[in-house]
Formats: structure tokens, sequence, C-alpha cells
């Protein structure tokens, strides 16, 4: 590649888009030049290095922090320091326009550089939500390896959000509130049969079962969790009480069977299409008088996949992901059958959980590193902190929604919350 000269316009416009950002900035080139913004006595908030022209060539072309991103993970762009002002910043150059007295020079001088050798996107293959391309989408995500995974949650292998009582809890132990909680909501009873629909690496059955002495089936369309799952089970003699099959929820019977259900980080992969017949299936296979507990990450917005953070999750960490309102999917539950017990929100609580995540990642770079390569270390700590500030910015919402069947119309359940909360 030539070492193109930095147009004299590209820096121009570097400077007054970057004018109002409040951070102080520096601004490294391919060719050793250096551009300081904010007051000059600072330490700089962050350090961006444009390694390759073509960065520049597509901020100005494209203006998509997704290409920006594209390029940090391959090299071409790079930053020190604080990741989240990094992030912002990233931002704020990208979805800044040129001004008019700007546009056909900076335009111009731009298309003398390089572009950057950026791969087309691979589409995947069947249609969207069907089952096979679902279990593809489940272990593109969890099929990197246990180990992977274990460098960063915590000992029970919960991947989902902690219930923190307050902001310095440790992770283990907001996580354990977190299945108590879950559990107490449901009110399991020794004896009673439990299922766990997308279950992970199996924290909560292990939990209820040890806790509470139910017996419960877990499902997963990820191969490598039900081989953890069966290690787990063997080692903690829990073989008598439980079980973890690879299996689809469309797949689950369709005669009451179970006398509690619960989803935990499961309806995000199911998408609004699927809702009737995830919530169907929920049902049809719970006992009357049993108990449903959903939980699961809503947008804030109508999901249309065009944002900056729903396609850089659906790019990167989860294909075919679907984030939905509250509001549909509560309407979508109700009219397969569901009466709506209790609705909680949990959105500070995974800002804390992802915060918790990103920190015991970074503190393990070096393994994950080994494990799954730099890009995708890279593109792990930036999905963990930019979904954390989403949280925090009511970019998404999480909520836990308590059901039960409308058909059981006699109440069963304590007249107040604090009833199954505590």
């Amino acid at each position: 590649m030539g070492q193109a000269t930095l147009p004299i316009a590209l820096r121009n416009w570097l400077i007054t888009t970057l004018q109002d950002f409040p951070n102080s900035v520096e601004i490294n080139f391919w060719k050793d030049q250096t551009l300081k913004l904010g007051e000059k006595t600072e330490e700089p908030s962050v350090k961006l290095f444009f390694c390759h022209p073509g960065v520049l060539r597509s901020l100005v072309f494209q203006r998509d922090p997704l290409v920006l991103t594209e390029a940090y993970f391959n090299g071409w762009f790079d930053f020190q320091g604080d990741i989240e002002t990094a992030v912002q910043l990233g931002k704020h150059l990208a979805y800044r326009g040129l001004k008019q007295s700007q546009g056909i020079k900076t335009w111009l001088q731009s298309l003398k550089l390089p572009r950057l050798p950026l791969k087309p996107n691979v589409e995947q293959e069947g249609e969207v939500h069907s089952k096979e391309r679902d279990r593809a989408a489940i272990q593109h995500h969890y099929d990197l390896g246990d180990e992977f995974y274990q460098l960063w949650l915590d000992p029970e292998m919960v991947y989902s959000c902690a219930h923190f009582e307050h902001p310095y809890v440790p992770l283990n132990e907001a996580q354990a509130h977190k299945l108590d909680l879950a559990c107490r909501k449901l009110k399991l009873e020794a004896g009673e049969t439990l299922l766990d629909i997308g279950c992970g690496w199996g924290g909560m059955l292990r939990w209820a079962a040890k806790n509470y002495g139910i017996k419960g089936c877990g499902i997963t369309l990820s191969e490598k969790q039900v081989e953890y799952n069966q290690k787990r089970i063997h080692q903690e003699g829990l073989e008598d009480q439980i079980e973890v099959k690879l299996l689809d929820y469309r797949d689950l019977p369709t005669t009451p069977t179970f006398d509690k259900v619960v989803s935990i980080g499961m309806v995000e992969h199911v998408g609004l299409k699927q809702y009737p017949a995830y919530f169907d299936h929920a049902l049809k296979c719970l006992k009357p008088g049993g108990l449903f507990l959903n939980h699961g990450i809503t947008s804030t917005d109508a999901w249309n996949g065009s944002s900056l953070g729903e396609r850089f999750i659906n790019h990167y960490i989860f294909p075919d992901g679907e984030l939905v309102p509250l509001t549909p999917m509560l309407r979508e539950a109700e009219e397969v059958g569901w009466e709506i017990v209790d609705v909680d929100n949990w959105r500070p609580h995974y800002a804390l959980t992802l915060r918790s995540w990103a920190d015991n990642l970074a503190s393990k770079k070096a393994e994950a590193v080994k494990l799954i390569g730099e890009k995708l270390y890279k593109i792990w700590q930036l999905y963990l902190i930019g979904c954390a500030i989403g949280f925090e910015e009511n970019q998404m919402a999480i909520y836990q929604t308590l059901m039960r069947r409308q058909s059981d119309q006699k109440w069963n359940l304590p007249l107040i919350r604090k009833g199954w909360l505590v």
C-alpha cells in the first residue's frame, strides 16, 4: 500500500467535526502526522490511530460506524485509552455530515485515498428462524468453546442478566441471587417438574435441583452445551433429577407435562413472527395451575435491524437476533392464552452484569486471545461494553415476566408481590 498523504481538506473536516466533542482527542495518521483537539494541557482521553488511509475515505463516503468497527478488528484503525470514549467518538465521527462548504472538496480529495479491503458480508442460508437456521445461529454464538466463556462468566456459567442488591455485589453473588429469585417467583417445590427452554450451560436447572428438589429438563440448540451439561450433571450427581436435550422448542410435547416453565435469555432468538409458536408451545406443555417465567431483552423501539447496535450484534454476535418492544411481546403472549401476573424491569441490572463480564474478560485477555484470536477478542470486548452503554442509555431493556394460564381462572398466588419476591 502506498503511503498517501493526508489531504488538507480531510484534516480540516476532522477539526470541524470534532470541535464540539466533549473530550480531548489525539489522532495519529499513517505518515506519523498527529492532530490534537481539545485542551492542549490535558492528557487525551483517547488516542486514535488511522493506520490505513481508507478509514478516512470510508468515514467521508459511508459515515457508517460499522465500517470503522471492521477496520478496528482488522488492524487498520486502533485506539488507546478509554473504550467508552472511543465508542462515542467513533459514532460522532461517522454520523456528522459534511457542511456544504466542505463537501465537494473533501469528497474529491477522499477519492485519492485507497479503499479499505473490506470483505463482503456472508449471507446465511435458509429461511430466517427456520429450525435449521436457528440452530446454526445458536451454534455460531455458543460453540466458541466452554473454555472461552469460563474465563469471564461466573462458576455456574450463567450467561444472562444477574440481579444486584447494590452495585458493588460480586458477580457470583448477583447471579446466585438471580437464580434463587427465579425459583421463588415460580414457587418451586420439591418433586415438581421444571422445563428450561434455552437452558444454556444449565445453571438454572442445577440450582433448582440442588436447592428446591425439582426434577428438570433443559433444551438447547448447542451441542457443546449439551456435552457440558452432561459432564456437570454427572460430576454433581444429579442424573436422577435433571437432563438436557438437543431440542428445538417447536418440538416440545404438546400435552401438559411440566409443573413450571422457565425461559431465560431465549426469547431474543425467537423472532416476532415466531412468538405465537413460542408462547403456544410453552403453554401447551405446562400443567394446569403452573407458572411460566419469561426473561428476555427487549427493544425500546420497533426492531428493523438498521441501527448501529442492531447491525453490530446481528453481524458479529447473534445472527438473526431480533429484539421486540415489550408491548407486542406481551400482546402475543396474551393472544395465545397467557395471563400476565408480574412484569419486572431489570435494565440497570444488565448494565452492571455486562460491565462485570467486560472487566473479567479484560483481565483474561492473554488467555482469551490464545483461545479465539485477537479479532474475536476485540469483537467481544466491544460488544460487552457497547451493550452496557446501550442498557445505561435506555436503548435496550430487559424484563422478567411471570405468567399463568388464562384457563386457570381461580387465583392461586399471593395477593402482593413480596409474597413471591422474598
